[in-house]
């Protein structure tokens, strides 16, 4: 409630009926006596209340009150507080002729005569029921804004034309290490690395003067910098709204740190995979470098019995023979040993190195690269691991490349079913023995395949070289398990590999 200025200081108002002049657009104007009952009424009180003059002039003041507060004697207190102060300006609920109510700006001046005697009191009431309504809806609009700015896990920064900072998010201030406070009013370069500044800047002048959108919807990589210099690999997206004072741009800058490193290290697991595969490829060549070795060998000893018989009973005229014979059995050794040569450079990386490994965090760091796009791919990822089957004693890195290439397999396989749910398990197996279960929901595996899935060269993908589950199993079997493929009971596949348990010492207790 406003007040006015006290009693003493008011100015005497005369009757003038020009006070209540109909001119007064979107207004009810009207005047009561001392006991509060109306002596004039405007077309505008009529408009607004729905009440004729002849209706109005003569009622009190409380009929145009909510019939509850009426009957609290709330008209008598309003008018007294003006007759205190001399007028009060405040905001109140008013009801009209049909019963609706509305929410109005009133503004009640106490009238006196020259001999400062109470004449009556003038009113002033307009609806700001739309108006109030507006401006709610406003103060809703920008506290929804201030949420999303605070809880947006993406950094969210507006700027304008001329690439002036205008509101900067919270996940902004933690991401750029800056506060709001300081960097609103500045450019956006301030948190463009150097080689992007002139770029960026350029984007966005190129597309006020062509309309091109190279920015605006479009995802592109880029290397923004923190308050303290370092640089951050962001992905931005831009998108453009018309303001007040022109368009604005508002930028969303996704931190890509953590997933260049995941990236890093996915490269270094593919780096270790194309070693481990090396030396599992040996498990499925083992016969045809046994026939390679083989042949070079048998032609050895052939030449050499050849020779020996031939020397049992020397004839010069043999000699020729002889060391013919002689030099295609040091080609064939020559032979034998350029094998021999290539196979140790392929395995150069040494034996399999076991470790004692815990299972669930050999799984969950696996899935970290294995499910990298499995959200976006909209998978169910579920583990229901058991504690007791841990831990392992396994070759990490070779049993990693198991477990990610079953997982990946499995997105893949799901990649076009209504239903993506990829169930991983672990359980106590045979006595000395723990089982990991990698179950999909994909298309399943045909059954003519199903029986050699498991050989080098076999695969239910159209453009698969047949190599991944030959060497998971040769992977497996040098880590003293198997592995299997059954259906999936509802369809899909569900791949199982067994792995040594490590007892521990708790375990054998």
């Amino acid at each position: 409630m406003k007040t006015g200025e006290p009693r003493a200081a008011l100015s005497t108002v005369r009757d003038d009926p020009g006070l209540l002049m109909d001119n007064a657009e979107g207004q009810a104007i009207y005047m009561l006596d001392s006991d509060g009952r109306v002596t004039l009424w405007n077309r505008g009180a009529q408009r607004l209340t729905g009440w004729s003059e002849a209706e109005a002039v003569g009622q009190h003041i409380g009929m145009f009150y909510p019939s509850e507060v009426a009957a609290e004697g709330k008209p008598d207190a309003d008018l007294a507080r003006a007759l205190c102060f001399g007028q009060v300006e405040t905001e109140d609920w008013r009801q009209r002729k049909d019963g609706s109510r509305f929410l109005a700006s009133i503004i009640v001046t106490a009238l006196y005569d020259d001999r400062q005697q109470l004449r009556g009191f003038a009113k002033v009431v307009s609806d700001i029921t739309q108006r109030r309504a507006a401006e709610e809806a406003l103060r809703a609009s920008e506290s929804h804004l201030r949420s999303i700015l605070l809880t947006a896990p993406d950094a969210m920064i507006v700027i304008d034309e001329a690439g002036v900072i205008l509101s900067f998010s919270a996940a902004a201030e933690r991401l750029f290490g800056y506060a709001q406070a300081e960097v609103v009013g500045g450019n956006i370069s301030l948190l463009m690395s150097p080689q992007e500044q002139q770029r960026h800047g350029g984007f966005i002048s190129r597309y006020l003067q062509t309309g091109g959108k190279r920015v605006i919807g479009v995802s592109r990589q880029l290397l923004a910098q923190h308050r303290d210099g370092s640089p951050i690999p962001v992905e931005l997206t831009v998108g453009e709204a018309q303001g007040d004072h022109g368009r604005i741009f508002t930028g969303f800058m996704r931190d890509m740190t953590e997933r260049r490193r995941a990236e890093e290290r996915v490269a270094a697991l593919q780096s270790e995979l194309i070693h481990v595969s090396r030396i599992s490829a040996m498990g499925a060549m083992a016969s045809t470098l046994a026939h390679e070795l083989n042949q070079p060998i048998t032609a050895v000893v052939n030449y050499v019995e050849g020779v020996r018989s031939l020397m049992q009973v020397p004839d010069a005229q043999d000699f020729p023979q002889i060391c013919d014979a002689l030099d295609a059995a040091a080609r064939e050794s020559l032979r034998a040993g350029d094998i021999v040569r290539h196979l140790r450079d392929f395995i150069a990386r040494g034996e399999v190195d076991k470790t004692v490994e815990p299972l669930p965090d050999l799984i969950h760091e696996s899935a970290e690269f294995g499910l990298m796009d499995a959200r976006e791919e909209g998978i169910d990822v579920r583990f229901d691991l058991d504690a007791a089957a841990s831990p392992v004693l396994v070759d990490r890195v070779q049993i990693q490349q198991v477990l990610i290439n079953l997982m990946r397999n499995a997105v893949e396989a799901m990649r076009n079913c209504a239903e993506r749910r990829l169930t991983i398990t672990s359980r106590l197996d045979q006595p000395g023995f723990v089982r990991v279960s990698i179950a999909d929901t994909g298309g399943g595996v045909p059954e003519e395949i199903a029986q050699q899935l498991f050989s080098a060269f076999i695969s239910t993908k159209s453009r698969g070289m047949g190599l991944g589950l030959s060497i998971c199993r040769t992977i497996i079997e040098a880590n003293g398990g198997r592995i299997s493929m059954e259906p999936g009971r509802g369809g899909g596949a569900i791949f199982h590999f067994t792995l040594i348990h490590a007892q521990t010492e708790d375990q054998d207790a």
